[in-house]
């Protein structure tokens, strides 16, 4: 009876080890392929042509490790069809080569797949791309996903739509409305919407639910965050996050053209206790992370100085010797400090930003 127990036992240990044995023999078969990666291309995102894109992917991505489809979007919708045949085809990861719009085409045909999502940013404002700090250099960001690193983020839905990185409601929704009817693209068409539209804005009455119960708010905006920026380094919930599982919202309330002047009087007041002479200012430069008031402070500042401030953003000239390898990495708030602090002070000058 022992013989046979220790039998059991044995004939048990070694269909084990055999299952173990057959699982490892298929994962390292599975280490040796080839995985397989797709580049959907989006040939007039952003403000830039992609003609070099295929052969920058054919030089930069390693072809031991992948086996590379290039395929290139014809109409608003194909990205996420191309995407969503992949996934269904097993493919390992698909990159989506453009902006904001691009990706979350991509992104919302892989969820809940095996198939794993890759950025090459390429748009106008690459929000998502810039939050999860990925490069903005398309050869650099060819890198990364050869080291071939996946994580999980969360995302949210609207209308039965994924979405990855914000998603507004009022002036918010309105401004993307405008700037996608635009004949161009780019941050300045962004900021020339802002300005051109935002005092005809009228705010509308929102019902919020959440926990505690719905409340009523008469709202400019809504935002929902799940990354912390709109694009261009705009951010309208810096402190929010794609691994939390919370989605930050952010409600901003009317403001009208009432205020401007209520504005240059605060901003006159500050003049007054650092004893400045407002005869002595030549002109303005002002940056902003929340691109809707840019109006209404360039409306205040022309009524204070009598001439209209530069707003500062990605593609306008500041005149400074910028030497970073990508110029619109830098924060706009920085290069309005730059441009005060070497009008105040000799160089060489450091600058300590405290957030």
């Amino acid at each position: 009876m022992q013989k046979k127990k220790y039998y059991s036992l044995l004939k048990c240990n070694f269909i084990y080890f055999y299952i173990l044995f057959g699982r490892l023999l298929v994962h390292l078969h599975r280490m040796n392929e080839k995985k397989r990666i797709t580049f959907i291309v989006n040939p007039i995102s952003g403000t830039h042509g992609k003609d070099a894109i295929p052969d920058m992917i054919a030089s930069e991505i390693d072809a031991q490790r992948f086996d590379v489809t290039i395929r290139l979007t014809e109409h608003a919708g194909h990205a996420a069809s191309i995407a969503r045949e992949c996934a269904d085809n097993g493919a390992d990861i698909v990159v989506a080569v453009g902006g904001d719009g691009t990706v979350n085409e991509v992104a919302r045909s892989l969820t809940h797949t095996d198939t794993a999502l890759g950025i090459v940013p390429c748009g106008s404002g690459n929000g998502l791309a810039r939050h999860l700090c990925l490069p903005l250099n398309p050869r650099k960001a060819l890198g990364v996903i050869n080291r071939g690193v996946v994580e999980s983020f969360d995302y949210g839905v609207i209308n039965g739509l994924p979405f990855f990185c914000t998603c507004g409601m009022g002036f918010d929704a309105f401004i993307s409305l405008k700037f996608a009817e635009a004949g161009k693209r780019g941050p300045l068409t962004y900021i020339e919407n802002v300005l051109k539209e935002g005092l005809k804005y009228k705010p509308e009455t929102y019902e919020v639910t959440d926990d505690t119960g719905a409340r009523s708010y008469k709202a400019f905006l809504i935002a929902c965050a799940n990354a912390s920026q709109y694009g261009n380094n705009a951010y309208i919930a810096p402190n929010a996050t794609m691994k939390d599982g919370m989605m930050d919202v952010i409600i901003m309330e009317p403001f009208t053209a009432l205020e401007a002047p209520q504005i240059s009087i605060d901003l006159m007041n500050i003049f007054s206790l650092y004893q400045y002479d407002l005869r002595d200012v030549s002109g303005a430069i002002f940056s902003s992370v929340v691109p809707p008031i840019n109006f209404m402070m360039a409306k205040a500042l022309t009524r204070l100085l009598g001439k209209p401030p530069m707003i500062v953003g990605p593609g306008v000239r500041t005149g400074l010797n910028i030497r970073m390898e990508i110029h619109n990495q830098l924060g706009a708030d920085l290069v309005a400090g730059a441009v005060a602090a070497l009008d105040k002070y000799p160089t060489p000058i450091i600058m300590i930003d405290m957030g």
